[in-house]
């Protein structure tokens, strides 16, 4: 069995985030067919105790502290040399050390790296010979300018100088890479459109998916951490992750008190890890609850009335609206929340961007006028989004020789 480099900016494990989700999957399509050096960064201390689930999946593991105290120099560092930020953030000589000593022990031909901060470690002609794949996921340089419409004086200036910045140095990648992936076609197009036209065949998507037998209302999962008596709507994310921070912070303050006045008893969970303290002063509001990182997502999901997905700022494929779907419950989306998902009207599913709208659609499911068949989106998402049927291709991109 041949040899590969992965190389991953968090560790895969466990699966509780939307990149760690793609990426742990990944990893375990590569075991399927390659002996699999994984090379990572550890950012939460609380997933170190989680490293050995890896090594079932993998012929050496490199995982490496990445201390978030460690950002504001890396970020004045990238600063001065005129980098993205997120560069000489993912930066280390313990990590490049390994990476080549392992591709010169193993003579390793073919690597897999994920998300554009890891491309770093497979730049210059001693790497020239291997088949490099980047999974870009998303386009990040887009998400920056996304970032800078939100805010304003040196943020905004920040996040468009990383915007600028980045943007440059996908295209490099693009340029000494084989293959580059995104999670769905309309993120490979709006790659596309900054490139050279001669680099476009290049650009490949291979769609998120979704584990449907774990994410199943029929399964076995334990009652949820917090007994909800009464009704409640749900949200489910990373509550350190901006675009997460900013979505709930858009639903509390401009859909929430509509709803909390047309229904008394209802609640509404914001369900994710390390949630920041903009998001945990949201309990301030009547009926909303900040959990913070739980067991097990699914009890909450199971048991509420409707998901919520409000994103205003989204790139790619959202986990948290196909494991709603996977769950068969009804969910109102933003149209940012639902790109990349080309979903059907027999769905469960609302698409609102206003405050008007998204607290009307959100009434119509309360009242259980249902646009589609409830039971559908479940169908629908085994159908379309199983990880066999989304990773199909990977073992393709992954074969012939470096160009």
């Amino acid at each position: 069995m041949e040899h590969i480099v992965f190389l991953v900016h968090r560790i895969p494990y466990p699966p509780n985030k939307g990149d760690k989700i793609r990426s742990y999957h990944l990893l375990q399509a590569l075991a399927r067919q390659y002996k699999v050096h994984l090379g990572c960064f550890v950012d939460d201390p609380l997933d170190w105790e989680h490293a050995d689930k890896l090594l079932p999946f993998c012929e050496s593991v490199n995982c490496v502290p990445l201390k978030k105290s460690s950002r504001y120099f890396k970020g004045l560092e990238a600063l001065t040399r005129g980098k993205p930020i997120t560069l000489p953030y993912y930066r280390t000589s313990q990590m490049q050390q390994w990476v080549t000593r392992t591709i010169e022990q193993h003579a390793i031909r073919r690597a897999l790296v994920f998300s554009s901060s890891m491309a770093q470690y497979l730049e210059g002609k001693r790497f020239s010979h291997l088949k490099r794949v980047i999974d870009f996921v998303d386009v990040d340089s887009d998400k920056w300018a996304q970032y800078a419409d939100k805010k304003h004086g040196l943020a905004r200036w920040v996040y468009l100088r990383e915007h600028r910045t980045l943007r440059r140095y996908e295209n490099r990648i693009a340029q000494i890479f084989d293959t580059c992936v995104f999670v769905s076609n309309e993120e490979a197009r709006l790659f596309c459109n900054q490139l050279p036209a001669s680099l476009a065949s290049k650009v490949v998507h291979l769609l998120n998916g979704v584990d449907t037998r774990y994410f199943n209302p029929s399964a076995g999962f334990d009652a949820p951490e917090i007994c909800c008596q009464s009704p409640y709507l749900v949200f489910t994310g990373a509550m350190d992750y901006w675009a997460n921070i900013d979505a709930t912070g858009w639903f509390c303050q401009q859909v929430w008190p509509r709803l909390k006045q047309l229904y008394p008893d209802l609640n509404f969970y914001i369900v994710g890890g390390s949630p920041t303290a903009e998001t945990r002063a949201l309990e301030r509001l009547p009926g909303v609850h900040v959990t913070g990182r739980v067991l097990d997502v699914r009890p909450y999901l199971h048991h509420a009335e409707l998901v919520v997905a409000p994103l205003q700022i989204a790139r790619g494929i959202q986990n948290k609206v196909l494991e709603a779907m996977a769950m068969g419950k009804p969910i109102v989306a933003t149209s940012m929340a639902m790109e990349g998902i080309h979903h059907h009207s027999d769905l469960c599913l609302e698409i609102a961007d206003s405050p008007d709208d998204f607290t009307s659609a959100c009434n119509r499911l309360l009242e259980r006028q249902y646009p589609g068949n409830n039971t559908a989106n479940r169908a629908w998402v085994v159908n379309q989004f199983g990880w066999e049927k989304t990773l199909g291709p990977l073992s393709t991109l992954l074969e012939g020789a470096a160009t």
